[in-house]
């Protein structure tokens, strides 16, 4: 048991997929996963271990932002052991043919967060997804006629921030989409050697000024977890 997951040993798979949004953790593992034990109830932070297709695979709400995210991530690898960690999450497209709904495999991540100096001596290096977890992501949502985008995406510290063309660097510089928590997860897996990917789907687009439902976002989307599980 770590301070902020009451987990027992055992209890939690060595492959994790984590939500920001604790309600999409538990979706998966009503919707998709059997066999289900909720191990984590703390903060509200809700956390399963089930079955999918065979393989044991836990699901953790971690809430939104990095260093939220550091805690969770940090007591998985620490408290736990885990060795692969997937995130499904939603971002916002800085591309204006990116859709709503189109996943996005992020190969990289730029950030504006102060961790970053705490790992690395730069804050225009990215860190990059584990490169075997890329491909097998790709290689299913080929197969599968999943239509996604692989690039780089942009963690940001600031949800609400109303500087005048705040993205149109990033924009020039190609980078698809803006989240919370890509960073932070990057840097962790990196530093203590486990594998990690995020898989993001399109929930809004800040060019364009489209958006999906509130309700939407809680179990957005299910070829997205599906994937993540696919490649658990």
């Amino acid at each position: 048991m770590s301070l902020h997951i009451q987990a027992t040993p055992g209890q939690i798979a060595e492959t994790v997929l984590i939500a920001g949004d604790p309600l999409r953790a538990k979706y998966v593992a009503e919707k998709i996963l059997t066999d289900v034990i909720c191990y984590n109830e703390v903060r509200g932070m809700l956390g399963f271990t089930g079955m999918y297709n065979g393989k044991r695979v836990s699901v953790q709400g971690t809430g939104m932002g990095i260093p939220s995210t550091a805690i969770y991530v940090h007591e998985l690898i620490f408290g736990y052991g885990v060795k692969k960690i997937i995130r499904i999450g939603t971002c916002g497209g800085l591309q204006s043919d990116l859709d709503l709904g189109i996943l996005i495999l992020a190969e990289a991540v730029y950030t504006d967060s102060n961790t970053q100096m705490l790992y690395y001596d730069s804050m225009d290096y990215a860190p990059t997804a584990d490169p075997e977890l890329l491909r097998q992501a790709r290689e299913v949502a080929e197969k599968n006629s999943v239509a996604f985008r692989q690039g780089k995406v942009f963690s940001t510290d600031i949800f609400y921030d109303e500087t005048p063309n705040r993205w149109d660097p990033w924009i020039k510089r190609g980078v698809l989409a803006i989240e919370m928590e890509t960073s932070i997860l990057y840097s962790l897996a990196a530093k203590n050697n486990i594998k990690a990917l995020s898989i993001l789907t399109v929930s809004d687009n800040i060019i364009t000024n489209e958006s999906t439902s509130t309700k939407d976002r809680e179990h957005i989307s299910l070829q997205m977890m599906r994937l993540a599980l696919e490649i658990a």
